[in-house]
């Protein structure tokens, strides 16, 4: 099912900016999807299906990273968009900002500077997205998305891997 006032490419954009910023976090993917199922959750309209190997992440660097990863679809969205909202602000990114806040609230339980810390992310998320060499590896996997409304895992590891290489985390380096 598809939102009447979001499109295809806008929905495929944020999922694709979960997907790859898990990818580039050393995150799996399980799936991602233009077709979720709507039976066991809230309403909505792609998912993106990841988990974490938290055998190799201290406890500090997976909540960093799941809080990454939450606000990177959002951010995709605003620069797909032209549009760099505030991501608590928007009704449809509402889940990703309220599980943000929620993981961040483990590392910082001060809220203004829990707030500083979720604006400082998305600023440096949107910096990363901006690079014109990542921002064209999000749009290979868009197209790929739009194509098949669903990818596995091993078509995302497929098509990242070609980008990516061996050390995918160094990309956020460059």
């Amino acid at each position: 099912m598809t939102r009447p006032d979001v499109s295809p490419e806008q929905i495929a954009h944020h999922e694709a900016g979960h997907a790859c910023m898990a990818y580039l976090l050393g995150g799996g993917i399980e799936f991602v999807t233009l077709e979720p199922d709507w039976d066991d959750g809230p309403a909505r309209y792609g998912e993106a299906r990841l988990y974490w190997d938290t055998s190799l992440l201290s406890r500090d660097d997976l909540l960093q990273n799941q809080i990454r990863v939450c606000l990177a679809g959002p951010t995709a969205e605003m620069i797909h968009n032209g549009e760099p909202l505030h991501p608590g602000t928007v009704p449809e990114w509402s889940i990703d900002w309220k599980m943000a806040w929620n993981i961040a609230a483990e590392l910082i339980p001060s809220e203004p500077q829990r707030m500083q810390y979720l604006e400082l992310v998305t600023r440096d998320l949107y910096r990363w997205f901006n690079q014109s060499s990542l921002w064209d590896v999000l749009c290979v996997f868009v197209d790929h998305l739009l194509a098949h409304e669903t990818l596995d895992g091993e078509q995302i590891e497929e098509i990242l891997a070609n980008y990516f290489g061996e050390d995918p985390e160094a990309s956020l380096l460059d």
